[in-house]
């Protein structure tokens, strides 16, 4: 016995299509022809199946006990097609991309930046996580990570990006010409910073550059960089930061830099699970971030 031959596709996605709508006219705009172009596609089905699958009234479209059959099928049919499509698409779609760094990193140098990310990688599907704490990656809730450590990490792939240095930064408006010249603005300290271990401290910058006359113990503390950063643009007093995090503000104009001295910093890491260290995303994010610290050199 010859098996039964199946109607065209295209009639049966026309018809799946009226079934769902009991319209002619719903079902032409959804999907993107005329009603007329409808029709004929309904007869041409009709035809192939030698028998009538619905019937059209001024309330819309009945369909008959072989059309309710037939349209069981269509709905569960499409249905799976579009399924299995996604799953093609998902295939072939790139990875979702997390990477965790610090917040003083991402607002002061990544964000600014983004938007030349974007344009060199558009179709980098990046995710930005921030913590204090250390994320543990072979959890693998991150792809990736940009760590401030005074040495790289044994267990993974890790691309040094930045050897940084603490600066002195003050507003243009205080006039600091001279390192006495610290001894009649407020002092900002930055507390619990644990990287690197010889803290970019008050009392290392006077030990190590003066003045020897400086009061470190006055002053206003905060416990993040961010905070201290603000408060100096504002003119309200001077702060030892990251030279990473402070060279735009420099570079605006905005903070100055008044001496060449400078305090030892730690190092910016990318760092990921050797196993992802050659997926092509993520290599194109390290390759990225290097060219973007060289300019930063």
């Amino acid at each position: 016995m010859r098996p039964t031959r199946l109607p065209p596709l295209g009639t049966l996605r026309v018809f799946n299509a009226v079934a769902t709508h009991r319209s002619f006219k719903l079902a032409a705009e959804d999907i993107g022809v005329t009603a007329t172009a409808v029709s004929h596609q309904i007869r041409l089905l009709e035809h192939t199946l030698e028998t009538t699958l619905c019937h059209r009234n001024v309330k819309g479209v009945l369909l008959t006990s072989a059309g309710e059959t037939l349209f069981h099928t269509t709905q569960r049919l499409f249905s799976d097609l579009r399924d299995t499509v996604d799953k093609i698409h998902a295939l072939n779609t790139p990875p979702a991309f997390t990477i965790t760094t610090t917040s003083n990193f991402l607002t002061h140098w990544l964000v600014p930046r983004l938007a030349h990310l974007k344009a060199t990688w558009p179709s980098m599907d990046l995710r930005l996580h921030t913590s204090v704490d250390r994320v543990d990656l072979s959890q693998k809730t991150v792809d990736a990570a940009i760590r401030y450590r005074e040495t790289p990490e044994a267990a993974l792939a890790c691309t040094l990006l930045y050897e940084d240095r603490f600066t002195l930064v003050a507003s243009p408006s205080l006039a600091i010409k001279r390192l006495d010249d610290l001894t009649s603005v407020t002092l900002f300290h930055v507390d619990n910073r644990h990287v690197p271990s010889c803290a970019p401290s008050w009392q290392n910058w006077r030990d190590r550059i003066g003045p020897a006359t400086l009061n470190i113990e006055a002053g206003l503390h905060f416990n993040d960089e961010t905070h201290a950063l603000q408060a100096t643009i504002a003119g309200l007093g001077v702060a030892v930061v990251s030279k990473l995090l402070a060279q735009d503000f420099i570079r605006q104009g905005v903070l100055t830099a008044p001496f060449d001295h400078t305090l030892t910093g730690a190092n910016y890491y990318f760092v990921t699970l050797p196993e992802l260290a050659e997926r092509e995303d993520i290599a194109n994010l390290r390759n990225w971030l290097l060219g973007e610290m060289d300019i930063a050199r």
